[in-house]
């Protein structure tokens, strides 16, 4: 009774920081899933706190693009999240050609998918330019583009990949052009600096008209319709039915005005996610508007605490998974000179492997989004530094104190335990300081896949172009980096049995 006492209290201590849902050792939670931009996070927000009056519900915030979301809800690591009708047909289900939504629901169902909760409005793609630049070459249809070849495209990574993005459309008007991919969430501000002529926007963006962009006219009607609708797992009435009878209920509540209204209070006038879903849940629409919070409002806001303490988590479980394995490895390196280099070469290799790539691979393969395949894939880059130190001080370890010890009668164990691997130490030491300086900043790409930290609101930054919500989470995870230099400094001076200096 003790130990599960002792348990409990940590898991309440955890879910105050917010590391941990605060229901999952009582009650399971409902969790909504986002992508990653403006009107994906407003929407996942209010379909989470209109499941929160129900009961328990957690939002998974900005996940990535179409393919990552998908994994996360096909797996069961998400119950639902936001999606739109093209989308599901042309990019989900891969139809080349529209189709209708009972064809949608039957080919969804053998994934245990559905489609349920229309919002309201219809949010679509499309391409816009500067309105001066749009008058001046006569561009006003998507056809008019095929005489202006020499035109910068920037376009989103995932609409030069999607099946209804830039490869149909190119070849269903002969566009010439040979687009960029640039991040939607920059795209704006490289639109308005000129630095790029066109891009594809979300209908409902609402720096259309700040910017006075041209919206082209699709004159061949190559693009579907994007009815905003919910993507959820079938048994999620089952498993969540009065949380699932108040998400019904949004059916059909937020219309176009609306969402235009909410993404700019967000995207223009900087009020968090959060806040712009409680006003809409009280009120049925944008409140009044706010100024933009400064810089120093953004790093010590209220999630600060629970940002921090969800950071130092990935850190401290990182580091100490990758010392029980990356030590042992390097001991064995260090004792078998044939494995050292297949051990540092498969060490070496994952550093190579990118970042996004493998929480992407890992989603599928654990089944879940979040801390686990995020700690995975954080031990997995900090082997490197800890395996090769760990190495190169027990090969360093003079041969003659080896000797004197095996001369005393110690066992090898026992020599490896005295001799070997305290003479060894401030160099293991300084792979383990230089894996930890690395994980606190390598930790913000966790925020991709809803394990939280300070990438949290890096990611946030990125996806609205926003530099104080970026520099919000850049300046703090700067700080852990130079603590924890300092920390390990500290105990390599204690180690060596040097004084330390105070100024």
């Amino acid at each position: 009774m003790p130990l599960a006492a002792a348990c409990r209290a940590i898991v309440l201590l955890l879910a105050s920081l917010g590391c941990v849902s605060p229901v999952w050792a009582d009650e399971p939670a409902l969790k909504v899933g986002s992508k990653r931009f403006t009107e994906s996070y407003i929407l996942g927000e209010i379909v989470t706190q209109t499941a929160r009056t129900a009961g328990p519900a957690e939002h998974k915030q900005g996940l990535g693009n179409t393919a990552v979301v998908l994994e996360a809800l096909k797996a069961g690591a998400i119950d639902v999240y936001p999606e739109y009708l093209g989308t599901i047909d042309a990019e989900i289900l891969k139809h080349p050609q529209p189709t209708d939504l009972a064809t949608m629901q039957r080919e969804l169902a053998p994934l245990g998918l559905g489609i349920a909760v229309p919002l309201g409005f219809v949010d679509g793609y499309a391409l816009a330019m500067r309105g001066d630049d749009a008058k001046r070459l006569g561009i006003m249809r998507i056809s008019d583009l095929k005489a202006h070849a020499d035109l910068v495209m920037g376009l989103s990574h995932e609409f030069l990949g999607r099946r209804d993005g830039w490869p149909g459309l190119a070849a269903r008007y002969g566009l010439p052009q040979k687009p960029v991919g640039i991040d939607h969430g920059i795209a704006y501000e490289a639109l308005g600096a000129g630095r790029i002529a066109l891009t594809d926007i979300y209908s409902t963006d609402a720096k259309i008209a700040e910017l006075k962009l041209t919206v082209l006219d699709d004159d061949l009607g190559y693009f579907p319709r994007y009815d905003a609708v919910l993507l959820y797992r079938l048994d999620v009435a089952q498993r969540f039915p009065a949380a699932w009878k108040k998400i019904a209920a949004l059916e059909g509540r937020i219309n176009v005005s609306t969402m235009i209204a909410m993404n700019g209070d967000a995207e223009l006038r900087g009020r968090a996610f959060a806040d712009i879903a409680k006003d809409f849940l009280a009120t049925g629409g944008s409140g009044k508007a706010v100024g933009q919070q400064g810089l120093m409002q953004r790093l010590f806001a209220d999630d600060l605490g629970r940002l921090a303490a969800q950071h130092l988590l990935l850190v401290a479980v990182t580091v100490l998974a990758a010392c029980v394995i990356g030590i042992p490895l390097g001991a064995a390196a260090a004792a078998l000179p044939r494995l050292e280099q297949p051990v540092m070469a498969v060490a070496g290799l994952l550093q190579t492997v990118p970042s996004l790539a493998l929480l992407a691979i890992l989603i599928p393969l654990m089944g879940r989004i979040g801390t686990a395949p995020a700690l995975v894939a954080l031990a997995l880059y900090a082997l490197l530094p800890i395996v090769r130190n760990t190495t190169t001080g027990l090969v360093q370890v003079p041969a003659g104190l080896r000797d004197a010890g095996t001369a005393l009668g110690l066992t090898a164990a026992q020599r490896w335990r005295s001799i070997d691997l305290p003479l060894a130490a401030p160099v293991i030491l300084a792979g383990v300081k230089t894996a930890a300086v690395i994980t606190v900043g390598t930790a913000t790409i966790a925020a991709f896949i809803g394990a939280g930290g300070f990438g949290e609101r890096i990611v946030t930054g990125l996806a609205l172009n926003d530099h104080t919500a970026l520099l919000a989470g850049a300046i703090p995870a700067a700080v852990l980096a130079v603590a924890m230099q300092l920390l390990f400094e500290l105990a390599e001076r204690l180690m060596r049995g040097s004084p330390v200096r105070r100024d």
